[in-house]
């Protein structure tokens, strides 16, 4: 009877064990994050995130209406000057995205050009009108000249942020 005691606890620990192994290397990539990026927004697992050159590529299949629940990480090219609640991340090729973040629940610093940040949350393709490309250049600390050449609408690249994290 012991022996099948002996046996039964044995199995019953390496079970219970081989959990705990589970819960703490999914713990440790969450600290990790928080140690190694600022978070603003909803917090993110860095598994998974794609680079700037492969979400670039995902948006060159994306027709306008459509969209995609993704991550992805990128350098900074501009942000809002006003409030810091937007932000144009560099892509592949010259390429930038339009960020935007989810029911402007929350904003990011106004001095990060140039920083890697990881963002997460749905890309798509949208039309944005002369009045809204006006206001972002004026957000942007853009000259009365620069915002005047602005006379049609333009396609771009667009995402709206849940989480971004901050590359400290």
């Amino acid at each position: 009877m012991k022996v099948i005691n002996f046996i039964v606890f044995t199995i019953l620990f390496s079970v219970f064990s081989s959990g705990q192994n589970n819960i703490n290397n999914s713990d440790s990539v969450l600290v990790q994050d928080s140690l190694s990026y600022m978070v603003y927004g909803d917090k993110i697992n860095l598994k998974n995130t794609y680079t700037a050159v492969e979400i670039n590529k995902k948006y060159k299949v994306l027709k306008e209406g459509d969209s995609l629940a993704t991550k992805f990480r990128a350098t900074v090219r501009s942000v809002c000057k006003a409030k810091g609640c937007w932000m144009k991340l560099e892509l592949d090729k010259g390429e930038e995205v339009m960020v935007r973040f989810k029911d402007y629940a929350f904003f990011v610093p106004k001095n990060i050009e140039g920083k890697e940040v990881i963002v997460a949350g749905k890309a798509f393709v949208k039309t944005t009108s002369i009045e809204e490309q006006k206001h972002y250049a004026l957000d942007a600390g853009k000259s009365k000249i620069e915002i005047a050449k602005i006379t049609k609408p333009k396609k771009e690249l667009a995402f709206v942020a849940e989480g971004v994290l901050l590359k400290k």
